[in-house]
């Protein structure tokens, strides 16, 4: 199966002190390990309002009817020459072993993805899952990251009054960070928005990514970049091998072989929010779906609650007749001053389709 390649560009964050990405469930002991898409979108156009980029932004991006011109994967953790990622669903995870709970991995190696979907089996002796970051690590070595508690109070200035609590954040092993891959909808696109992007990234480094930044948390060190072409920089091309009938065999003498189409399918590195013209077969396809909400962040009014939305998430495998494209959704509370964009830009990978056995 092959696409159009698209520049594309890889990012390295290398924490500096502690990130929290808070859960689904806003709960102040729990944290995600995945900085997802729509909040990576949201940081970058925070960015771009310092920059003074924000109204060409938005038009190119939220507002642009042919499409984003700039997408954005989530944020997955690496580890040294590892970069971690949330598998297609349709091969992860492999039959059940006897020495490795392979259903226990959130994340595996992307080194590993071509493999997977080529037919091939992991070398169970070679594995094993990190509990505390649930990635799929070799033998010997740790995860990532570690999941800790910070107490803190805050203070009534009035009374004087402290109420203790506790905050759950992700700590990074030397060598440790978050990666994502950005794509450009084409040549010109990235000759206009690639130096905007990295100096908002630079800027997010600074000021940081995600909860608690007045305490110094989610910042990094000044971003590595890695340029490309999309897909062949995350996976290369798999040749999806056409079925004959009589189970792949040769047909009998004479007659003529009847090829079955596979059908054409994406892999999602980010979340997806369905453009009215995305033709995605919703009876096939291996996916699921998250509910994103939050508060907004603006000059206007912070701190009120954003629209839940529904969105298929990470690692979900679709099938459509044409690559999906996603939009943007305005998730803004009733009378708010301004729109408030959800980014649900589909940055899928194809790959081939593999119904579940």
């Amino acid at each position: 199966m092959t696409a159009a390649p698209q520049p594309g560009l890889v990012v390295k964050l290398r924490p500096t002190g502690p990130w929290r990405v808070g859960p689904n469930t806003g709960a102040r002991d729990g944290v995600d390990p995945v900085y997802h898409s729509d909040s990576f979108y949201s940081a970058v156009s925070a960015s771009m309002r310092l920059l003074g980029h924000l109204d060409e932004w938005l038009s190119a991006t939220a507002n642009n009817s042919a499409g984003s011109a700039v997408r954005f994967s989530s944020l997955y953790p690496f580890h040294n020459e590892i970069g971690f990622v949330i598998p297609p669903r349709t091969v992860w995870p492999p039959p059940a072993s006897t020495k490795v709970r392979w259903k226990g991995a959130r994340f595996v190696p992307l080194g590993l993805v071509a493999p997977l979907l080529s037919g091939r089996a992991l070398e169970e002796d070679r594995w094993d899952v990190d509990a505390t970051s649930q990635c799929l690590v070799p033998n010997g070595r740790s995860g990532p990251f570690r999941l800790s508690l910070r107490s803190g109070a805050a203070v009534d200035r009035l009374s004087g009054n402290a109420e203790p609590h506790a905050v759950a954040c992700i700590e990074f092993v030397p060598g440790a960070g978050m990666w994502a891959v950005i794509s450009f909808a084409d040549e010109e696109q990235r000759e206009r928005w690639d130096g905007p992007v990295r100096a908002a990234l630079r800027l997010l480094a600074d000021s940081g990514f995600g909860g608690e930044r007045a305490r110094g948390w989610g910042r990094s060190e000044p971003p590595e970049f890695i340029e490309g072409s999309l897909p062949q920089m995350i996976l290369s091309d798999q040749p999806a091998a056409p079925e004959a009938v009589n189970g792949g065999g040769a047909p009998p003498s004479g007659e003529v072989p009847v090829v079955v189409e596979a059908p054409s399918a994406y892999w999602l590195l980010s979340l997806f929010n369905p453009a009215a013209a995305d033709a995605v077969d919703w009876n096939r396809g291996n996916y699921y779906v998250l509910a994103r909400s939050g508060r907004v962040e603006s000059p206007a009014r912070s701190g009120e609650l954003k629209k839940s939305l529904n969105m298929v998430g990470e690692g979900s495998v679709l099938v459509a007749e044409n690559p999906v494209q996603g939009a943007a959704a305005d998730v803004a509370p009733d009378g708010f001053i301004h729109p408030v964009y959800r980014s649900g830009f589909a940055l899928a990978i194809p790959v081939p389709w593999q119904a579940a056995s």
